[in-house]
């Protein structure tokens, strides 16, 4: 019982820890953005301090474009999960039920492309997203969003639908059910988890995502992300509490979706090791 106990006690402590060593820097970077300049930096830091707005107010009169790539981010976020989330449960579907060399060739494609950096995929895009006349457009960041994590959303998918018996399947189709029914009303609705963990990947991904967004964009659909490289990059120099209080911004959205959809990804999780 006492070796319980002590394993028990090691193990929230290593948790603390983590938690700790994940939560401090984003609440230095929340409280800083209620500070004064002056105190943002204060050695030793202040952890006690009065609560200001000024930043804040600041970063919505001096950077007001940073609300419209607000919008943008979640344009293309909502997008590019959509077109992941669908893409993926039928190709997860396919490479599950079916059995063909081909489908094997592009499994091992679908890897292959998984490993290149984005960078790597940039350059020769470049000129071919050009000539479509699709820069500095939604569609070309919800694409290439999507693309970039359809094989990782893919094999989560497919691990799900592994798990469900083909016999409901056959029982749905003695029913007269179409594959589409099937999907719809069987598979989907068992592999929902699965779906939702994989749609977390690209949630995060595409809302915090730079370097595609800083290439193909210029005015019309520039992120968040952007913003943020233009504030810490200005001029007149770096107003740390407005940069603070546009990450803070940044940030809220994905921790109010991670909040939001854990204890859907946990019983995921959950449920696919008691089946496996």
């Amino acid at each position: 019982m006492d070796d319980r106990k002590i394993i028990l006690t090691g193990r929230s402590l290593i948790l603390l820890i983590g938690v700790v060593w994940s939560a401090f820097p984003i609440f230095m970077v929340v409280s800083s953005s209620f500070k004064p300049a002056l105190d943002i930096f204060a050695v030793p830091p202040k952890l006690i301090f009065t609560p200001t707005f000024e930043n804040y107010i600041a970063l919505f009169h001096d950077w007001p474009e940073f609300v419209g790539s607000l919008g943008n981010s979640l344009i293309i976020t909502v997008g590019a999960t959509l077109i992941t989330a669908v893409t993926s449960l039928l190709a997860g579907y396919s490479y599950s039920r079916y059995r063909s060399r081909l489908l094997t060739l592009s499994a091992f494609f679908m890897i292959f492309v998984r490993m290149l950096p984005p960078i790597v995929v940039t350059i020769p895009l470049f000129p071919v997203v050009n000539a479509l006349h699709l820069n500095d457009t939604y569609i070309i960041l919800i694409l290439l969003y999507a693309a970039f994590f359809v094989s990782l959303a893919t094999w989560i998918v497919k691990t799900f639908i592994d798990q469900i018996p083909r016999e409901l399947e056959e029982a749905a189709e003695v029913e007269g059910a179409s594959i589409w029914q099937m999907l719809y009303k069987v598979i989907v609705p068992l592999s929902i988890h699965g779906m939702i963990a994989a749609c977390v990947f690209v949630v995060i991904f595409s809302w915090n995502e730079y370097a595609f967004a800083m290439i193909f964009t210029s005015n019309t659909a520039r992120t968040g992300p952007l913003i943020l490289s233009e504030i810490s990059g200005a001029v007149e120099g770096v107003q740390w509490g407005v940069l603070f209080a546009a990450t803070s911004i940044q940030l809220l959205p994905i921790l109010i979706f991670v909040l939001f959809v854990q204890k859907f990804i946990v019983s995921g999780l959950t449920a696919g090791a008691v089946k496996g």
